[in-house]
């Protein structure tokens, strides 16, 4: 039985996936249970995450968001088993029913986002009827689930476009968003639109996709220069609004504390791996996982996901996936 892994010896410009033969593993350990795959959602792994958590090996399993017979879940960051695999061994308390109407493919591509998604609205910046939310890159996988979940809590949502055919996808919700920022020219400035469609007030909540830490002439990355710069993101904020941040490496200077302090605003960093890190949030943890099941199944949110693949391409699908690639989640089918 073969499953798929990365080779972390590799640079991140050399990223190396490799399927490797996998005994079956017995059911040796109370709460552990087998699970028969049907659909595995592949995303981005956090390299720089794994080295800081000392869990260097010379393989790491591949795909953890997943979905088979009887139950599913995201597999723990410390997993042995590839989701991308016939059988996986995992323990009962990182499973959760799946709806009847929920397909394969949609519970695989789904739970990672929805996880993400509730994290980052409800635990972090308490979203609540009749709020302002600004969501970067409303288009991505994650940032559709997003702005459904703010539209079923009654949430105004603004988002940014990065191109013309998200600008498309995202003028076509219904309930309709507030106003898209279409950022993919550079000319549009996110910070004045926000203030302006706010009535000057600011938005009440922000959730980025990253930020610009300097000036658009020492960013590095000409890809990164779509991004608002940490100015705009503090200027845009109302007073006691709240900063979702998933910048990693977020750097404020004094003037920038000053200014979040006389808002009373505060800053949260979203790292959707904390749930997995600590049994002290486990039963948080599985209300989340069931309620992004159940609202799944009742059609509060869809995911937006590519046509199912199969295991064979799996390989060259995740090296598209981990160099960030395709906006649609990519999902393998068993």
């Amino acid at each position: 039985m073969k499953g798929l892994y990365f080779q972390q010896s590799s640079t991140d410009e050399e990223i190396t996936f490799v399927f490797q033969e996998k005994e079956d593993l017995p059911v040796t350990e109370d709460n552990f249970v087998k699970l028969q795959v049907k659909a595995c959602a592949l995303s981005q792994i956090n390299t720089k995450l794994l080295a800081e958590m000392k869990m260097k090996k010379d393989l790491f399993p591949v795909g953890r968001e997943i979905a088979g017979i009887v139950l599913d879940g995201i597999l723990p960051l410390d997993s042995e088993d590839p989701g991308l695999c016939e059988v996986v061994r995992v323990h009962e308390h990182y499973l959760v029913h799946k709806p009847e109407k929920v397909t394969w493919t949609e519970a695989a591509g789904s739970i990672r986002d929805g996880v993400r998604a509730y994290t980052a609205l409800h635990y972090l910046s308490h979203l609540s009827h009749g709020k302002s939310v600004l969501i970067m890159d409303g288009a991505s996988a994650f940032g559709t689930i997003a702005i459904q979940l703010a539209h079923h809590r009654g949430a105004k949502v603004i988002s940014t476009a990065c191109s013309l055919e998200d600008k498309q996808c995202l003028e076509r919700f219904r309930p309709p968003i507030a106003r898209v920022i279409d950022v993919s020219n550079g000319k549009v400035h996110v910070a004045e639109s926000c203030l302006e469609e706010t009535g000057g007030l600011g938005v009440d909540i922000v959730l980025d996709a990253g930020v610009r830490l300097y000036s658009k002439d020492d960013e590095p990355a000409v890809n990164l220069q779509l991004l608002p710069h940490k100015h705009d993101i503090i200027t845009l904020l109302g007073v006691g609004g709240h900063w979702v941040t998933t910048e990693e490496n977020l750097q404020l200077d004094p003037p920038d504390s000053h200014c979040l302090f006389l808002k009373g605003a505060t800053l949260a960093f979203l790292n959707d791996e904390v749930w997995n890190l600590s049994n002290v949030q486990q039963g948080k943890y599985l209300c989340i996982l069931k309620d992004v099941m159940e609202k799944l199944s009742t059609g509060v949110f869809r995911p937006q996901l590519d046509e199912p693949i199969p295991l064979y391409e799996a390989k060259v699908s995740m090296e598209a996936v981990q160099k960030n690639q395709g906006r649609k989640k990519q999902v393998v089918q068993f």
